[in-house]
């Protein structure tokens, strides 16, 4: 008998009670594991993004909130358009926060977020691109170039679409050079925005330009020289058109590079100043007759200037032929004398 109940108490030890058991079953049983979690998600604490950038078309849970979990993927409004941003407010952000049972208050009314579309940029640049081509194909003038009415304008495409112009529509006024072209982008996508774009061609002239800054009285040579496109509108009537017009003359100031130059601001190089001494020289048969003289005014090659015969005193006219030098005229050879 005492041997039976010893064996009763080893059985009752060695065997774990049915609570034990529920307790070690639930530890392992999965199910239970999950409901758990789920049970906790819960409670976790959700706090509001800093900044939102989206690439789809719709805002999901997880894009505005942090601690969202499972339901992160939830989408809760439409994107804005690429380019452009949408403000949601403190009113809205609860709304929805209720509505999908996140613990999450706002701190204030004015509490709010901003959500912005990333996108690709589209220049003024490749905007006016497009169009000239286009326009060309119809007709224009290769030549010219296109200025558009807005120079601010700007095209915002999807990241993950292709950043090309499509050009559905253009009008040509050659008399004016204006122009009206329908543009859309992404190009070939039905859904992209229409565009109406408006400005002007102007037909274009190459001109001589300084390719660096001439000191006054420097003489300008040919490496001084480039040539640079610039529109026919704004050229004066004294613009200076032929490089032979530049080559051998002296700036009468210092000029500055990049900019079309004017008759008024050069002339032919001072060969002989006013007040200098100079060779008077007289080209006879079989003989040459030098003196000196003194200009009486500046004189550059090939021009006529008054000088001061040094010996007689009286004053004849002379021809510039070097620097510090002058021819005087047949008629002039008696004064020489």
């Amino acid at each position: 008998m005492k041997k039976n109940f010893l064996k009763l108490i080893i059985i009752f030890i060695a065997f774990p009670t049915a609570a034990d058991a529920k307790e070690k079953l639930s530890a392992y049983n999965p199910s239970r594991a999950n409901s758990d979690n789920i049970i906790s998600n819960e409670n976790i604490k959700v706090l509001l993004r800093d900044t939102v950038k989206v690439k789809s078309k719709t805002v999901k849970l997880g894009d505005i909130f942090i601690g969202t979990r499972d339901k992160s993927d939830i989408a809760i409004a439409y994107a804005p358009e690429p380019g452009k941003r949408a403000i949601f407010d403190a009113r809205w952000l609860l709304r929805v926060a209720r509505t999908y049972r996140l613990d999450w208050r706002p701190l204030g009314i004015e509490e709010q977020i901003i959500v912005e579309r990333d996108s690709l940029v589209i220049s003024r640049e490749e905007i006016e691109d497009s169009i000239l081509s286009a326009l060309i194909e119809n007709g224009a003038d290769k030549s010219m170039v296109l200025e558009l009415s807005n120079r601010l304008v700007r095209l915002y495409v999807p990241t993950n679409s292709i950043a090309k112009i499509g050009v559905e529509d253009t009008s040509y006024e050659p008399r004016t050079g204006r122009f009206t072209a329908i543009i859309t982008a992404p190009a070939n996508d039905p859904r992209a925005i229409r565009h109406r774009i408006t400005g002007r061609l102007h037909k274009m002239t190459e001109v001589p330009v300084l390719a660096r800054k001439i000191l006054g009285k420097e003489i300008i040579s040919k490496r001084d020289i480039k040539w640079v496109k610039v529109r026919s509108d704004r050229l004066r009537r004294d613009t200076i058109l032929n490089a032979s017009d530049l080559i051998g003359m002296a700036a009468k100031r210092g000029l500055r590079p990049e900019l079309p130059l004017h008759t008024s601001v050069v002339q032919r190089p001072v060969l002989v100043s006013k007040g200098s001494l100079v060779t008077v020289s007289l080209k006879a048969p079989k003989m040459i007759l030098t003196t000196r003289g003194k200009a009486l005014q500046n004189g550059s090659d090939g021009e006529t200037v008054r000088i001061v015969n040094l010996r007689s005193n009286k004053i004849i006219e002379a021809e510039v032929t070097g620097i510090g030098k002058v021819s005087v005229l047949s008629i002039g050879m008696t004064a020489v004398n």
